[in-house]
């Protein structure tokens, strides 16, 4: 099993602190060899604390319990 780097994104805590979240995707090879069950994404801080998902924009850290809130990303005009 492989995980690779999908995105990364900022979150926030309730006490205004950043945090930034790396995205990966891990592959679930099957016995054969060839094609396995979908991707499963997993989110982990760029410290290497894991984050599980709550829905689409609310994440919690594992280990600590504190709720995170996905930042909304912000386009940069040229």
């Amino acid at each position: 099993m492989a995980a690779v780097l999908v995105g990364q994104f900022h979150a926030r805590d309730a006490e205004g602190r950043v945090y930034s979240v790396h995205e990966f995707q891990e592959s679930n090879p099957s016995a054969d060899g060839f094609t396995g069950s979908e991707p499963v994404t997993t989110y982990k801080l760029a410290i290497g604390d894991r984050v599980n998902k709550l829905d689409e924009g609310t994440f919690v850290l594992v280990q600590s319990g504190v709720e995170l809130i996905r930042e909304p990303e912000t386009i940069v005009a040229p």
